[in-house]
């Protein structure tokens, strides 16, 4: 997971490398979720990535610490065999301190990805504290864990996701933390037209267009979503011009500073959104770390 972290750091958000868009991946690793959270361990700042993956072999979870420095890395591996109880626990040792994982997906219900999206629950529990604690059955984790409560409550603060499609491709995602979540829908027209576009829409209302595709097939532009603005960078040129086994890529950075409405072009402007033939995503200046969303978009025939 270093590669994933590195890409959002203290002062901004970056998705280094435009192979982070045309790297060919199997099918089987099209399929993962990663999500991201900051949270406090051993009196520090760390970052918690909790991975999804679906296989042919069934649902795998993978936990993964890191601080912001990469001083440190632990990892553990919930392998598909292990998901025949789909509950247990597992401890990791890191700074010679234990550091247990608690998971129960016994009644969890999932929809066509490998990400839960009810009736369970992963917990991180360090020094008797539930330093992480998703999922919606909060009260069984704790009886099971019989730890106490974190001072500091941990944050999403970013999100990966595989998804693919035809045309449309489609996710949930919440934009700040404990904000509403919304509907989101990536509409790409890339074949079978002389002049391909792009639309993204949320909650089915229509945020941005780009016309002349194959011109601006990368660049980015700020929306507003909850009167909050969000920045859209967006690479898809490896389905106009690619070999068509590469995935377009999207992300979605959301700040409460609200100085990059001013610094980025507005939406009620999609002709002025401004576009980048350098090969990677501009770093961002913002002050603060807020959410990132990114997702590689894979068609499928």
């Amino acid at each position: 997971m270093r590669d994933f972290p590195s890409c959002f750091g203290e002062s901004g958000v970056q998705v280094a490398d435009a192979s982070c868009s045309s790297v060919a991946v199997s099918k089987a690793s099209q399929n993962s979720v990663t999500c991201m959270y900051r949270c406090r361990l051993f009196d520090k700042s760390c970052l918690i990535s909790i991975v999804w993956n679906k296989n042919l072999m069934g649902q795998c979870l993978s936990v993964e610490i890191d601080d912001t420095s990469h001083q440190f890395i632990c990892k553990m591996d919930v392998k598909p065999s292990l998901f025949s109880k789909r509950r247990g626990s597992k401890c990791l040792e890191l700074n010679s301190c234990q550091i247990e994982v608690f998971w129960d997906l016994s009644v969890a219900k999932f929809g066509s990805g490998p990400e839960p999206l009810e009736s369970y629950y992963v917990g991180v529990v360090c020094r008797g504290e539930m330093v992480l604690l998703i999922g919606d059955l909060a009260e069984e984790a704790f009886k099971k864990t019989g730890a106490t409560s974190s001072v500091s409550n941990a944050m999403l603060v970013a999100k990966r996701e595989h998804i693919a499609g035809k045309r449309v491709f489609g996710t949930m995602v919440r934009f700040c933390d404990k904000g509403p979540v919304h509907d989101l829908k990536i509409e790409c027209n890339t074949r079978g037209s002389d002049d391909p576009f792009l639309v993204i829409r949320v909650d089915a209302k229509t945020v941005m267009q780009v016309q002349h595709l194959r011109w601006k097939f990368r660049g980015n532009c700020t929306i507003l979503v909850d009167e909050m603005p969000v920045e859209v960078f967006w690479d898809v040129h490896s389905w106009l011009f690619g070999s068509g086994v590469g995935s377009g890529v999207f992300m979605f950075h959301s700040s409460l500073s609200a100085e990059k409405l001013w610094s980025s072009p507005s939406v009620s402007d999609p002709s002025a959104c401004s576009w980048s033939c350098s090969g990677s995503f501009k770093e961002s200046k913002s002050k603060s770390l807020g959410f990132s969303l990114v997702l590689y978009a894979w068609k499928s025939e």
